[in-house]
């Protein structure tokens, strides 16, 4: 009896040829790891590009958006813009405010000359 044949040949350190084409090799896996490697480096690098992409153009509308808040209000301090900001909204709600009042007065005067109408027939 030869140890080819045997059901147990391949057990003394060395797989058989059938376990061997089964399992893959040592060298198999880690050719499998780096091309999965290359693949996730080359992923990166072009999620690197696209990054650096968005951050030049994100740097290049904050210069344009300072530029114009410099022109337009003669500052491009956040905490200025904010106190500008608060200003102009409470004197658009003081121009409301007085424009509420003077269209209740145009009724109460309109009121006032109907009242005279109908007293006055």
């Amino acid at each position: 009896m030869t140890m080819r044949n045997s059901p147990y040949a391949g057990q003394a350190g060395q797989p058989s040829q059938q376990q061997a084409s089964q399992q893959p090799s040592q060298d198999q896996r880690l050719e499998q790891e780096l091309a999965q490697l290359r693949a996730e480096y080359e992923k990166l690098k072009m999620e690197r590009v696209r990054t650096e992409q968005n951050l030049a153009n994100l740097s290049q509308q904050l210069r344009e958006m300072e530029e114009r808040a410099q022109a337009e209000y003669g500052t491009a301090d956040p905490a200025e813009l904010e106190r500008l900001l608060a200003e102009r909204r409470a004197e658009n709600a003081r121009l409301v405010e007085d424009y509420r009042k003077h269209i209740e007065a145009i009724r109460a005067d309109l009121s006032a000359v109907e009242r005279g109408v109908e007293d006055g027939r």
